[in-house]
């Protein structure tokens, strides 16, 4: 290395330790890393805890892309994470060059389409600060059209193992197997060193040793492990059962010499436990002898290795063992849960559900289902308790949670994993979140079930959020005030522009959005919607359920609308830059877009645009309005009754709503009349039934598109449109306070 690439490089590499994190430090660094390696461009990704795959974190302003890459001999940046050596490749369209390499190595051409230029020659390092390869930096195009060096790689490999050691933190990632069991005190130092060489000396692996000498649970090493490998850990699982496909060429005694064995999958993807993820010539001839399209590898201890290999379905008696086995079956398990990870067939996965949890389970699930539905809950949860109690099950009515039923302890595991069938989730995997969804029927009523499991202390809870197909509600049925009415449908009359609908999470969102669109729904109107789900329908407008696995999220439904001739779009949600920069660019062009977005207010939308990227100009000539809303509990109209409210109570609203503007409401002191519901049958004894809507609507009018083009604050924006008519979320509670429709503390709960 040259004297002056040398003093560039230890430069480089010192203000990439010192910096605070990798989102600020490689913007810094990038030109340096370019002029060190003598590239046009290049890409830093980073290995993800699944195991799996690689995911771009940063790239050069000629890249575009959030990539993810699979860990396999089928690709540069893959084959590279895989080997955890650098490559140099002279020309990467040269298919004999690739093949000589390996003979699954292709080079993906699309990549050029998303760097807006053609590529010749590329440079692959590892980022590997230790034993563990952290991610994967892709150079490319050796600047004067040469060719990338052994200087160049050492360079690249110096770079990559700094980044690496930002990854490391970043990651919680340890530098060794059982290093975090020393980082929470579960073990010394000296303590580790000690069990160590009893595990040399014995022939017993270290788990082993940990669990019966230092008292260690399966769980804690597997974080452990985890924590080090960046792979997830499986413990043993006794109805786990070995892929017979993928074995029957394999001999047990070369899985049990070598510590592997597939727990599932097929020749199209595999999941493979191994007791040492890194070791590159044990996981390259794993590939090679299974032929899976897919691998996805998964850390275990050796004795756990060997006893799913004994029990594969070709398992020779009398073959030779391998360690010495002292880990006792798993007696927690009750009901049998299933076969892992594989994805089966209905026939096979109806059988297998019978098999696995009885038809008591199934049925209790279903009528678990059935009950949510019937008491018109939004979302079941599924609550385990501390110490072998029974399950909770409690029903979200309203926006509360109320307990529903308990479920014995002795059936909460095999519930469960019914539910994990039913949604193709991993049974096996116990200890971290996973989330899918699946379809049931109700009396002849089609549910949509979002499912998600989290692991706790005691236990894994359930939750599943009931979506049911279902017609739009009249415009006129969202309970606005006469204002937010008449501006709401004033703008949505526009030829052109953007209106957005914004909230938290299950604020009626869509709800309003799918109203308002059932309002300009009209022959003469070509309306197109992306949603994730699709929950509300409706004849005329052209729907479209994305899909973001095959690459179809928002921004990418977005583009294709454009091109269908569209009057009026309806995206589910502005997630990031792009959906919002083509939907502002689309309104600028002749449409009218409608979205939502997750905000607390009307004012605070805006500065969440600006903060995206957002040319302001060209938001404020495109924005129309905002409407903010939260859902309230409504009184029961059965059991509420009327009352005279006290000075204190009426001094409170004025409070909340506003001295400069309470007047505006007519309300004196005297012979203000508010109400209280005590609770009946009809409601379930809680005093309120049914949800109504506050809104707070801005109107861009000129005056607020001359503040957000000066980027002006929160609070600036905020009082300007309260100025020209906008009453806040607080003062449309107040307003239906005083209407008898709810009660303060209420408002109180989802308004500030």
């Amino acid at each position: 290395m040259n004297e002056i690439k040398n003093d560039l490089v230890t430069k480089l590499i010192k203000q990439i330790r010192a910096g605070d994190n990798l989102s600020s430090i490689l913007p810094k660094v990038k030109d340096s890393i370019l002029q060190a390696l003598g590239a046009q461009g290049f890409i830093v990704y980073e290995r993800k805890s699944s195991g799996e795959a690689i995911v771009s974190i940063f790239a050069t302003a000629s890249v575009s892309g959030d990539t993810r890459i699979p860990l396999s001999t089928h690709s540069i940046p893959g084959i590279v994470a895989l080997a955890q050596k650098p490559l140099a490749i002279k020309d990467v369209h040269n298919a004999d060059t690739l093949t000589k390499i390996h003979h699954n190595l292709k080079y993906d051409a699309s990549f050029e389409k998303g760097a807006g230029l053609k590529i010749k020659s590329m440079l692959a390092a590892p980022i590997k600060p230790g034993a563990v390869t952290l991610g994967v930096m892709q150079v490319f195009n050796k600047k004067g059209g040469g060719v990338f060096s052994k200087q160049d790689m050492q360079v690249a490999t110096a770079i990559g193992e700094a980044i690496g050691e930002k990854f490391q933190v970043e990651l919680k990632a340890t530098k060794a197997p059982y290093e975090h069991l020393i980082q929470t005190g579960r073990l010394t130092a000296m303590d580790l060193e000690k069990y160590e060489r009893s595990a040399r000396k014995t022939g017993v692996s270290v788990p082993s040793i940990l669990m019966k000498s230092a008292g260690i649970s399966i769980e804690e090493i597997g974080i452990s492990l985890e924590r080090f490998y960046l792979t997830p850990f499986m413990a043993y699982d006794t109805y786990v059962r070995i892929p017979g496909e993928l074995v029957e060429n394999i001999k047990n005694s070369y899985m049990i010499s070598n510590c592997w064995v597939p727990v599932s999958g097929d020749r199209d993807k595999a999941f493979v436990l191994i007791d040492d993820p890194t070791d590159i010539h044990r996981v390259m001839e794993v590939e090679s002898l299974l032929g899976a399209k897919h691998l996805t590898f998964m850390v275990g201890v050796p004795e756990d290795i060997v006893r799913y290999i004994e029990r594969s379905p070709r398992s020779e008696p009398g073959e030779k063992r391998g360690p010495s086995v002292i880990l006792e079956d798993d007696a927690s398990v009750g009901e049998k849960t299933g076969a892992g990870v594989m994805t089966i067939g209905k026939q096979a996965a109806d059988k297998k559900e019978s098999d696995d949890v009885g038809k008591d389970v199934i049925q209790l699930v279903d009528k678990i289902i059935a009950l949510g539905l019937k008491s018109g809950a939004s979302d079941i949860h599924l609550q385990t308790a501390k110490g072998g109690a029974d399950c909770i099950v409690r029903f979200r009515i309203d926006g509360a949670c109320r307990q529903a039923m308990k479920i014995p302890s002795d059936k909460a595991r095999s519930v469960v994993a019914r539910i994990k069938i039913m949604a193709k989730l991993d049974i096996s995997e116990r200890r971290k979140p996973q989330d899918g969804k699946c379809y049931s029927t109700v009396n002849d009523k089609s549910l949509e079930l979002r499912v998600a499991t989290v692991p706790t202390v005691n236990g894994e809870n359930v939750v599943l959020r009931i979506l049911t197909s279902s017609k739009p509600l009249p415009i006129a049925k969202l309970n606005m005030s006469n204002r937010n009415m008449k501006e709401t449908i004033n703008i949505v009359s526009h030829p052109h522009g953007i209106f957005l609908v914004v909230g938290p999470t299950g604020s009626g969102k869509t709800t309003t959005l799918h109203a308002v669109l059932g309002h300009i729904n009209t022959p003469e109107r070509v309306i197109w919607t992306a949603e994730d789900p699709v929950e509300i329908t409706q004849e005329g407008l052209n729907q479209v359920q994305t899909h973001s696995k095959i690459g179809l999220n928002f921004a990418s439904a977005l583009r294709s609308f454009l091109r269908a001739d569209p009057d009026v779009i309806m995206i589910g949600e502005m997630r990031d830059n792009e959906t919002a920069q083509i939907a502002v660019e689309a309104s600028l062009t002749g449409h009218l877009v409608m979205s939502t977005l997750h905000t607390n207010s009307a004012a605070d939308t805006i500065i969440r645009l600006l903060d995206f990227g957002i040319d302001p100009i060209n938001f404020s000539d495109a924005l129309l309005g905002i409407l903010a809303q939260r859902l309230v509990r409504t009184l029961c109209p059965k059991c509420k009754k009327s009352y005279d409210a006290n000075q204190e109570e009426y001094q409170l609203l004025r409070k909340y709503y506003g001295d400069e503007h309470f007047d505006e409401l007519g309300v004196k002191n005297e012979g203000l009349r508010l109400y209280v519901s005590s609770g009946c049958e009809e409601c379930g004894g809680t005093g309120y039934k049914g949800r109504t809507g506050l809104h707070e609507l801005l109107v861009a009018t000129p005056e607020i598109k001359n503040l957000i083009y000066k980027r002006a604050s929160v609070s600036q924006i905020r009082d300007l449109s309260v100025s020209q008519g906008m009453r806040t979320i607080m003062q449309d509670g107040i307003l239906k306070v005083i209407k008898g429709q709810t009660d303060i503390t209420q408002v109180r709960k989802v308004a500030v």
